[in-house]
């Protein structure tokens, strides 16, 4: 048996659908991520990305079929999911008026972690996300790149061995960017990562695996050289064909 085939599914979405009335934000998705994968999940706006994200993490409840974290069904065990998980929406957990320091000191307490425990943990977040020369100063503050890797550190606290994150590039410079893709490489050496973004360079750099969704529905499964085998230039080019038209994309699914 390979290495491969020893590895345990830690994200699973097994046939998540989600309704608001007769709008299917998300129909029958269905994926795993196995243990030390970093999966890049894909789709343009509106395509039922973060409805997906969010179902999976048990922040929302699905309307048919069962999101799994850790082995842990999110709807009915999310307290023992959720001790594997650390989530990052797009839109971060910040409270503007804390400092960093005074943050992560917050969000350990309200996870049960005390004195060694808690300095550890809180020291290896700040080492990681880079915050040693912002750690007092007012997160209102402090800049969009430092912000999300704020967040970032929330995320991260409690030493999960999954990690969600949806869109932890969105708005940043170059600069920054370069920053939170050096932090993503050092946390795929330990983790299991399903990461959410717009920009292709970075999937090809970094993912394992491919996951994308258009119109709520599951268009592609699988690595990034697949994506080509119509002759694509590049990621580009792949990302229009699957995603620029429902019917065609159906007929791309896997």
């Amino acid at each position: 048996m390979s290495e491969n085939d020893q590895r345990r599914p830690m994200i699973e979405a097994d046939g998540l659908s989600k309704f608001y009335g007769p709008f299917a934000a998300a129909r029958e998705v269905k994926f795993s991520v196995m243990q030390g994968e970093l999966v890049a999940f894909l789709g343009p706006n509106g395509a039922g990305k973060s409805t997906t994200m969010k179902m999976l993490t048990g922040y929302i409840a699905p309307s048919e079929g069962e999101a799994r974290i850790a082995g842990h069904n999110m709807m009915h065990k999310r307290i023992e999911g959720s001790r594997h998980l650390g989530y990052l929406p797009e839109s971060g957990p910040l409270y503007m008026e804390m400092t960093p320091s005074g943050m992560l000191d917050f969000f350990a307490e309200a996870r049960g972690l005390t004195g060694a425990r808690k300095r550890d943990r809180i020291d290896a977040v700040v080492d990681i996300c880079d915050l040693s020369s912002v750690i007092y100063k007012p997160i209102s503050k402090l800049s969009k790149g430092f912000k999300q890797r704020v967040g970032m550190s929330q995320a991260l606290l409690h030493d999960p061995d999954v990690l969600i994150l949806d869109e932890p590039t969105a708005g940043l410079d170059p600069n920054q960017i370069r920053g939170v893709r050096k932090t993503m490489r050092k946390l795929a050496e330990t983790k299991t990562i399903l990461l959410s973004t717009h920009i292709l360079q970075e999937v090809e750099a970094m993912a394992n695996r491919v996951v994308m969704i258009n119109e709520g529905r599951l268009v592609y499964n699988g690595d990034v050289e697949g994506l080509r085998v119509r002759g694509d230039n590049d990621l580009d080019e792949a990302f229009y064909r699957l995603t620029h038209s429902p019917d065609h994309a159906a007929a791309e699914s896997t």
